[in-house]
């Protein structure tokens, strides 16, 4: 197999499509974002990369809390509004997108209603120099429409979306192709 050079690039591929949601500064209107810089950083800890100029990082900042909601393939068309239009340049952005809000009994953020996988985190700092954002996870919020018969989620019924950086586009995720944690298990046993 051939290989080619390309350079250091930002290209972990695919990335989660993540929307981090908060309250305005100085009311309850929520406000969104998307980014696909970011994951799991520690058991209950995310980091994520958010521009400084950001508008819905200002309210994260203010409230010290965020939600994190995964985007799904039946709702790319929102998730992109809320990524390429500014909350600072057009009002109700988030109003605009068609979302719906349920305020968190967590934290002091909105959940997006559509979105049936949140994680519920509060501030635990952000530097504004490389823009990472690290939030503590204090709750993970899933709508029952997601869980399959076992009460986990079900990926028949959860259709998360994935975003390929180097080609600008987005996908979902396809079938089951193993067993973490077991599949392994074959060639270790092989060189025992």
């Amino acid at each position: 197999m051939a290989r080619k050079n390309i350079g250091a690039k930002p290209y972990i591929m695919p990335m989660p499509v993540l929307m981090l949601s908060a309250y305005e500064v100085e009311s309850e209107k929520p406000c969104a974002m998307l980014a696909v810089w970011g994951g799991i950083s520690n058991e209950k800890e995310l980091t994520i990369t958010v521009a400084s100029e950001r508008h819905t990082l200002n309210g994260i900042l203010a409230r010290q809390a965020f939600v994190v909601s995964m985007g799904t393939v039946e709702t790319a068309t929102e998730c992109d509004y809320l990524g390429i239009t500014k909350g600072d340049k057009v009002a109700d952005k988030f109003e605009k997108s068609g979302f719906h809000t349920t305020k968190s009994e967590f934290v002091d953020a909105p959940l997006i209603d559509e979105l049936p996988f949140a994680v519920e985190c509060r501030v635990k700092s952000y530097d504004p120099e490389t823009w990472r954002l690290v939030g503590e996870i204090v709750n993970v919020s899933l709508d029952e429409s997601i869980l399959g018969e076992n009460g986990k989620v079900s990926f028949d019924k959860f259709h998360p979306l994935a975003f390929d950086w180097m080609n600008k586009i987005y996908l979902s995720l396809g079938e089951k192709v193993g067993n973490a944690y077991k599949d392994g298990l074959a060639l270790r046993k092989l060189h025992i």
